[in-house]
């Protein structure tokens, strides 16, 4: 029985730009720590080797920090043997990478930088199609059907990038063949690009990353320990948990619903707020003064979570008269609302226009009633 770690996409040295300063730090060392935790994985599993499937690094010039230190950190998890493929991130055109890389492997990792058969362990051998540029435009996984290994021995596959229209860059064209296993009698094809994890056929699978970055996949990291008995054996796969957990938390409402009960109910427990990044996606209809409630119990309930945003795009929002009263009951407060609520309700008036009106309430409405508090 041979057992190995599948995972890619780690991104190692990843800025987050797009998110709060206090997070980038915790995210990017996550992104570092999650080396420990896959040796972990594998230790647990029984696997020695763990095949990083491309984009070990988020960019094609990583500072020397960044590699040292992740490299390092691979030997530290000696005697576990990591290998490592070019993906489109850090593809082979990063010479100075690469070439950095070689001057500093430790001996427990593989740089599998070539398209030639290279044995992981006994009866074992690994065909990697490392990425030659970051959209190659061609299955560099061809050369796999016609690569010579030894009678008897398992034939793994290891690739980065689209098949079919699973891929994390939507310009990509689709350029590994989905059948490559069938097609070079791989008995695993393990592929890294998309960051869920896809079972294309019982012998092709994607691992997932083991740190998501985005709200896109909607699920904890993971990665992959797979077994196979021999050649020709279906390959065993058994997922492992490694991450922060990026959350979408749909909640439709109905107009008498009480959306501040269901948002309570719907809200990850608070063991687990931590290490969540949250995107709260309120959609339907609701009130005024319970659309305010809602927005209020999310910012009360944020600082116990990694990250939470809210999108209130679908969220209809309907006004009754005692909601205008909170607001003032006479005067230009009150006359204010009701032009804002007119505007709001107005057909004749653009999409845009009567958004800004709608928000524009919703803010007044939401001021007035901390005022009353």
């Amino acid at each position: 029985m041979f057992s190995f770690l599948h995972s890619s996409d780690l991104h190692i040295g990843k800025r987050f730009g797009n998110l709060p300063e206090d997070l980038r730090g915790r995210l990017r060392e996550a992104r570092h720590g999650v080396i420990g935790r896959l040796a972990s994985a594998a230790r647990e599993h029984g696997a020695d080797v763990i095949l990083l499937a491309g984009d070990t690094f988020d960019t094609e010039t990583p500072t020397p920090a960044v590699l040292r230190q992740a490299l390092g950190e691979m030997a530290r998890n000696t005697p576990l043997r990591w290998v490592l493929l070019p993906g489109n991130h850090d593809s082979l055109l990063a010479d100075q990478l690469w070439s950095a890389a070689r001057g500093v492997v430790p001996d427990n990792v593989i740089l599998a930088t070539e398209a030639a058969p290279l044995p992981i362990g006994p009866d074992v051998i690994l065909l990697p199609a490392p990425c030659t540029t970051r959209r190659p435009g061609r299955d560099l996984t061809e050369w796999m059907t016609g690569a010579a290994t030894p009678d008897g021995s398992i034939r793994i596959g290891l690739a980065h990038g689209p098949i079919q229209e699973f891929s994390e860059d939507a310009t990509a064209t689709n350029v590994i063949a989905p059948n490559r296993a069938a097609l070079s009698g791989l008995d695993y094809m393990a592929l890294g690009d998309w960051h869920g994890s896809v079972a294309v056929d019982p012998r092709t699978h994607y691992s997932g990353a083991p740190e998501p970055d985005r709200f896109k996949h909607d699920r904890p990291g993971q990665a992959m320990v797979v077994s196979i008995a021999g050649q020709g054996a279906m390959p065993t796969t058994t997922t492992v948990a490694t991450s922060f957990s990026w959350q979408t938390l749909q909640l439709p409402l109905l107009a008498s619903e009480d959306g501040v009960e269901a948002l309570k109910a719907a809200l990850p427990e608070p063991f687990a707020r931590r290490q969540t990044l949250l995107r709260v996606a309120l959609s339907g209809r609701a009130r005024l003064n319970g659309r305010t409630a809602m927005t209020s119990l999310l910012q009360q309930v944020a600082p116990e979570f990694a990250h939470l945003e809210i999108d209130t795009d679908l969220l209809g929002t309907y006004c009754e008269s005692d909601d205008l009263e909170i607001i003032d009951r006479a005067g230009a407060l009150r006359d204010t609302a009701d032009l804002l609520l007119a505007e709001s309700l107005d057909q004749s008036r653009s999409g845009d226009d009567r958004g800004v009106a709608r928000e524009a309430l919703i803010r007044l409405f939401s001021y007035c009633e901390a005022i009353d508090r």
